[in-house]
């Protein structure tokens, strides 16, 4: 995933370390900011800045990669959920969906085709 730990070592244990995400941000597990619900910037605009209004920015990667048609992009590849394979983005095979991963995918992930989604009201 292009992800890198590096730490100090201790007779094979790790003693202190520090991951950084492959986008070159760095992991804290100490108030940990990133992606808390409050601030919903992706890192590449907490590093840049954000977009004007009216341009938004859909993934990290900006501009997002093109989902193929009928799948959902899930961080790691493309799911398609007729045959409930993941692939990763240079079209390689990596794992069938089992039922958990397969609805969380089409529950949250991005897919490659858009829909209209209205207001709903508080009840």
């Amino acid at each position: 995933n292009g992800g890198r730990y590096r730490t100090v070592w201790h007779r094979g244990v790790p003693e202190k370390g520090e991951y950084t995400f492959a986008d070159g941000l760095k992991y804290k597990d100490k108030k940990w900011h990133y992606c808390d619900g409050y601030d919903r910037r992706f890192y590449t605009e907490i590093c840049s800045g954000l977009k004007p209004a009216g341009i938004s920015q859909l993934t990290n990667l900006d501009p997002p990669r093109k989902i193929p048609k009928g799948c959902y992009d899930c961080g790691d590849g493309y799911y398609n959920p007729e045959t409930r394979v993941v692939i990763d983005y240079k079209f390689r095979f990596l794992r069938n969906a089992d039922d958990e991963e397969h609805e969380w995918i089409v529950g949250t992930c991005r897919k490659a085709w858009d829909e209209i989604v209205k207001h709903k009201p508080k009840p």
